[in-house]
């Protein structure tokens, strides 16, 4: 197996968090260049031309890997539990629950990031005036279905994690979007076992470590 050489572009409650998140659960040796915090003015625009070159849509995250470029968060950590594993981080295509470590860690993006981003986007990040109280309203209700179903069949019949019986990456994809409905306030509502579950990923040094600034 090659020698690992990251270098992982952050800022501060970005996705990079969740990429972060992954590395130091890992304990994978990697550079952190951090452009944050992101503010209004910079979205879309972050790190100038040096940062452009390797992300042209000059958002946050972006991570080499030697000569390898890769944008998109989620595939990032999936890039680095299978690369750099064994790691229990994994669940492996022989184990039962693989499936639903695909199924959960590809929800969080796939799925549940449309309500996230309206829910900040016209809840806190947009000036008060260009907020739009419908979309925020649906956005809403789209995260109370999610939620419930992240309860039932993600943490039902006792579940701790969504898979596996462990804590795995796909717990770190999707636990990131609790923290940004948290950030903003937007996590009250959500189900007991929700609540319960987000509570044991706030306790990982790993995930302290990641979002402490």
């Amino acid at each position: 197996m090659s020698e690992p050489n990251i270098t992982l572009y952050h800022a501060p409650m970005s996705r990079s968090v969740r990429v972060r998140w992954c590395l130091e659960e890992m304990g994978l040796p990697h550079t952190l260049v951090n452009l944050g915090p992101i503010t209004a003015n910079q979205r879309g625009n972050m790190g100038g031309a040096d940062f452009k070159a390797i992300n042209p849509m000059q958002k946050i995250p972006a991570m080499t890997d030697g000569d390898r470029v890769m944008l998109e968060s989620v595939a990032m950590v999936e890039y680095l539990v299978t690369k750099y594993g064994p790691t229990e981080l994994a669940v492996t295509p022989d184990e039962p629950d693989y499936y639903r470590y695909l199924e959960w860690m590809h929800f969080s993006e796939g799925t549940m990031s449309m309500a996230v981003n309206l829910t900040l986007a016209h809840t806190t990040l947009l000036p008060e005036e260009q907020r739009n109280p419908g979309l925020a309203k649906w956005a809403r209700m789209e995260l109370d279905k999610q939620f419930k179903l992240i309860a039932e069949r993600g943490l039902g019949d006792g579940r701790e994690y969504l898979a596996a019986n462990r804590f795995t990456a796909a717990d770190i994809a999707l636990g990131y979007l609790f923290y940004l409905l948290k950030i903003v306030k937007q996590f009250d509502g959500a189900p007991e076992a929700v609540n319960a579950y987000f509570d044991r990923l706030r306790t990982r040094p790993a995930w302290q470590r990641a979002s402490a600034d």
